[in-house]
């Protein structure tokens, strides 16, 4: 390709960015996206796992990169940024997102969808977990030298659903959860009734992170009936509230082994939100020791 001046263009890197293609043991198919820091720091490093890899690894690898330059100043450390996304050209995969990042709930219980759609396929969290737990940290361990006490999940939307469904049945997979914008509207059942018999015994205690957009519960209507439809979707979806609600039951039902903190960003919406999301995360899970 030719640009102005007959001078070529080549595509944008990441420097310090790598990609590469994983299969689970399942048979999905993977794109890994990995950011370290160049230099290498001696020692062990931090590590971010981040849902959406396609979409969220640029912005978090450029908000790292430029914040860990001066970790005594940020309060962010020089980290590996593990981006678990899936081998397309687009910036999320709607379909296998949905699939991956959802817990298991019947039929007749599924959440309804704005203009009464009907869902994809749904409930794979579990199998997406397993890919993770078992497949692609050990890969990511070998590759670089990990500090377990500083170890973290970054999920938004149904990424967010993701990492409290995964925190509440198997708390050992990192130390930090961070669970931006969390829809828990698809599967409250499934996060309530874990809930309640949490435990994470012999476990150092785990932080979470719990995020939303001051916009995110829908406003007056528009007039558009599309857009009224789907303002009114997200009114009954609650997600303030419940992500409000959610956090403060996380701290009274499991206060011994939880260390909780929530934040609400005004004036923001469900994706305007992402970028100061992201940047809180790295300082809330990725600090100097």
């Amino acid at each position: 390709m030719v640009g102005n001046n007959d001078r070529p263009i080549v595509n944008a890197m990441l420097p310090g960015a790598s990609v590469r293609d994983m299969r689970s043991t399942g048979g999905h198919d993977y794109r890994i996206f990995v950011w370290q820091p160049e230099p290498r720091p001696r020692g062990s490093l931090p590590v971010l796992y981040l849902l959406d890899g396609n979409g969220m690894f640029p912005i978090a690898v450029a908000a790292l990169a430029l914040q860990s330059r001066r970790a005594e100043r940020t309060g962010v450390t020089p980290s590996v940024i593990v981006g678990i996304g899936y081998p397309t050209v687009h910036w999320l995969d709607a379909k296998r997102r949905t699939y991956d990042y959802t817990p298991p709930v019947a039929t007749d219980r599924l959440a309804q969808r704005p203009g009464n759609r009907a869902w994809d396929a749904t409930g794979g969290a579990d199998a997406f977990l397993d890919f993770i737990q078992r497949e692609l940290a050990p890969a990511i361990s070998d590759e670089f030298t990990i500090d377990p006490d500083r170890t973290a999940l970054f999920g938004h939307s149904f990424g967010g659903l993701l990492g409290l469904y995964a925190l509440l049945t198997r708390p050992a997979l990192v130390r930090s959860y961070v669970a931006a914008s969390p829809s828990i509207w698809f599967a409250p059942d499934a996060l309530t009734g874990r809930l309640k018999t949490f435990a994470a015994p012999g476990l150092a205690r785990r932080r979470v992170l719990v995020t939303v957009g001051s916009l995110e519960q829908g406003g007056m209507s528009s007039g558009d009936a599309d857009a009224d439809d789907y303002g009114s979707w997200m009114r009954r979806n609650r997600m303030v509230d419940n992500a409000r609600e959610f956090a403060g039951a996380l701290t009274r039902t499991a206060d011994a082994s939880l260390d909780v903190s929530f934040r609400m960003f005004g004036e923001e919406n469900h994706a305007s939100v992402v970028p100061s999301a992201i940047s809180l995360a790295l300082r809330f899970a990725l600090p100097p020791k």
